[in-house]
């Protein structure tokens, strides 16, 4: 049967859309897996990345390990705990139950939780915009040693009541994942469904994601990885939160591709309508509602990043360009800034050029001329520098110890958290990180 003229112009454009996708991803594919392939060998990463433009995937890879015991790789279906990028899930439902006339913006906490602080002038969108003045539980000089218990719903309500108000609502911002737990909390209550019932039908099965739901112990023979910190010794095991904690504010297991899927929902407005979406990006004080503003360069992007044990991640959509990004990572060893700047660099065609990651050596000697415990007036923390087998490590008061890359004989490295130490002469130590440059003296 012979074509119309109008259906064979519409399958020249879809070939001419497909012929110009590939050379796209032609021409940014090679150095974007070169980037990843550098870092999964110098160990300064571990876990998946997913871009996605126009609704279509363009770009996925996984780099390093699912689980290093077992020896089982990463591959772009492994499975992450996202950290706080739930907050995007949580605020999304919070919006669904204001459209559905459920739920208030100015309902005070004291209709959901009388008991806590301060309640009867807390709204709904204080706690979406972080400025309710709630302790948050993970601010708790024990919480890395409880964290891995479970913990009820009543303990932790507890746990927050047991605390007074940091601030008045609205007088600042200031991020407390109390906030997003109470939220969780809150949406359950107001549907008789718990947390996990209402992201499956609400989130998961509207944007069609087959691996995102709320998590529980790992477990690798499902898809699901271990998290992993860098040490002297190299990759070492994370312990595990107990998910009963996070809640709301952290719970949430996904993978990048179903993250940019989810990113790519929202804000097509399958998720929530146009005016919430254009509310819930709108920042008030410092933060959006759920969300934040990340920009790149002068394109407007808004999302949110995620840290839990070892795993980091990071959603961000740039509406404008129809594009979203996702990384996680089980293992981090390099500031996932840098990672997100290479990506986006080489991906929207801009200069950019591959990190460096040489190593120079450095005799056993002169790492050890370098220990002792350095201080400075200006600076509220002791350093100790010591050799801890053929690595140079530095430890400031309170804080694990982290080892040192050299760079050279002088100036060394600790990439995770973008610091840079020299020895500019006998019994001085500089260390630099962000903004800080301190000068500090051996006592």
């Amino acid at each position: 049967m012979r074509r119309s003229a109008p259906a064979l112009l519409c399958l020249m454009a879809v070939l001419a859309f497909a012929t110009y996708t590939q050379a796209q991803q032609n021409s940014f594919k090679p150095k974007l897996d070169s980037l990843l392939n550098l870092l999964g060998e110098n160990d300064k990463f571990m876990g998946s990345v997913a871009i996605m433009e126009n609704g279509i995937l363009t770009y996925s890879k996984a780099t390093g390990y699912a689980d290093l015991e077992s020896k089982t790789l990463a591959t772009s279906s492994t499975i992450y705990r996202v950290g706080s990028v739930s907050k995007m899930f949580t605020s999304a439902m919070i919006y669904q139950l204001a459209e559905e006339k459920k739920i208030s913006f100015d309902a005070k906490l004291s209709s959901f939780f009388p008991d806590l602080p301060n309640a009867e002038n807390i709204t709904v969108l204080d706690m979406l915009l972080h400025r309710s003045g709630l302790w948050s539980v993970t601010d708790d000089s024990l919480y890395l040693e409880w964290c891995v218990n479970y913990k009820s719903r009543q303990e932790i309500v507890s746990m927050i009541s047991s605390h007074p108000v940091l601030f008045q609502p609205g007088e600042k911002s200031e991020y407390s994942n109390s906030n997003y737990i109470l939220l969780g909390f809150i949406l359950e209550d107001i549907t008789g469904k718990d947390y996990a019932a209402n992201l499956n039908e609400r989130i998961a099965k509207k944007a069609r994601l087959e691996s995102t739901y709320y998590g529980g112990e790992i477990k690798i023979g499902k898809g699901e990885s271990n998290s992993y910190i860098w040490s002297a010794e190299g990759w070492k095991k994370e312990n595990e939160t107990n998910m009963s904690i996070p809640h709301g504010a952290g719970a949430v297991v996904s993978t990048t591709e179903d993250l940019v899927k989810f990113g790519n929902a929202l804000f097509n407005n399958e998720i929530i309508s146009k005016s919430s979406l254009e509310n819930m990006i709108k920042t008030e004080g410092t933060y959006g509602k759920g969300i934040f503003p990340m920009p790149f360069y002068e394109l407007k992007g808004f999302g949110h990043t995620g840290g839990i044990d070892g795993f980091r991640s990071v959603l961000i959509c740039f509406p404008d360009k129809k594009l979203c990004l996702a990384v996680t990572s089980n293992g981090l060893n390099y500031g996932q800034n840098d990672i997100l700047i290479g990506l986006l660099s080489i991906y929207l065609g801009r200069e950019y050029d591959l990190p460096d990651f040489s190593v120079a050596t450095v005799s056993i000697d002169i790492l050890k001329s370098y220990e002792g415990i350095y201080s400075s007036e200006s600076f509220p923390l002791k350093l100790t520098v010591k050799v801890d087998g053929n690595t140079l490590t530095a430890q400031a008061t309170g804080q694990s110890a982290f080892p040192l890359e050299p760079v050279s004989e002088t100036e060394f490295r600790f990439d995770a958290a973008g610091i840079r130490i020299t020895f500019p002469e006998t019994g001085k130590l500089n260390i630099k990180q962000g903004g800080m440059d301190i000068l500090m003296n051996r006592e």
